[in-house]
């Protein structure tokens, strides 16, 4: 367990603005830094669609971990997403069905060839502890693809009701289970990189069930995942944990209750 000493530690809000040539837009990045800690900053979360960060009262979810002694320091990096989202957020070079994700590889390079060196001059540490990446449903997709072909970068990632069924063929034209997207890319992989995985999904996170066994889409993609992963090598606890919030929806409260169990297991220790 991690203790701090002295004073209870605040976490400070400030702001980068980061003028892309991968997005071809500015792109804010809010970063919650810890103050008061006894030792140097060790740890680093990126954080997808942070526009979001006061509805899931971040700041306070980080007071409260941080000083209840469970984690470790961590700076979080919120990358807000722009209005070209669901074109940013995806698998990088394979679109879906539709289309959707055409620029994931973009926003890819923009997190790790701009976004990565200026967080480094922004905190003043050269290297972290731990680098995690997370994210909520497409903006978990996206977390869970840029740690995959990254784990030079990232050693942790969080997946919170991903969009695990993106498919690169509709439901009404032939699909199987063999067109869902990450489960393919992990399973034709020929590396096992290495990661460890937070994985959460609700048991209302949608009312579908393209396969009519009384479990939702979203709780069958991710089990499925989980199996992919497995089948890589990755081990359960070791490399990876599943979180079933029973009546968590696909919102912004269920995330927010999950959030601390993350950090928890991502930097406590």
């Amino acid at each position: 367990m991690y203790v701090l000493q002295g004073a209870e530690m605040t976490v400070t809000e400030t702001s980068l603005i980061i003028d892309s040539e991968y997005l071809k837009r500015k792109v804010q990045v809010k970063l919650f830094l810890p103050e008061d800690a006894d030792t140097p900053l060790v740890n680093l979360l990126l954080l997808n669609d942070g526009q979001e960060t006061d509805t899931l009262d971040l700041r306070s979810i980080l007071e409260h971990v941080q000083n209840s002694g469970r984690i470790q320091p961590v700076a979080v990096a919120a990358i807000c997403a722009g209005k070209d989202r669901v074109q940013e957020y995806g698998v990088a070079g394979i679109p879906d069905f539709k289309g959707r994700g055409s620029r994931a590889a973009d926003y890819t390079r923009f997190v790790i060839d701009e976004l990565m060196p200026q967080l480094k001059l922004a905190t003043v540490v050269l290297q972290f502890k731990h680098t995690a990446v997370c994210g909520f449903s497409l903006g978990a997709l996206s977390a869970l693809d840029i740690a995959w072909n990254n784990a030079d970068v990232f050693d942790i990632v969080g997946v919170f009701s991903g969009s695990l069924w993106w498919r690169s063929k509709g439901l009404g034209e032939g699909y199987t289970n063999d067109h869902r997207i990450m489960h393919k890319v992990v399973r034709q992989g020929k590396d096992k990189p290495a990661l460890r995985f937070f994985l959460q999904a609700g048991t209302q996170d949608e009312t579908a069930d393209r396969n009519r066994n009384g479990i939702i889409d979203s709780i069958d993609d991710t089990i499925d995942l989980i199996f992919e992963l497995e089948n890589k090598g990755y081990v359960r606890p070791r490399d990876m944990t599943y979180l079933e919030v029973v009546g968590g929806r696909h919102d912004m409260a269920t995330w927010a209750a999950a959030l601390p169990k993350f950090l928890c297991w991502a930097f406590g220790g």
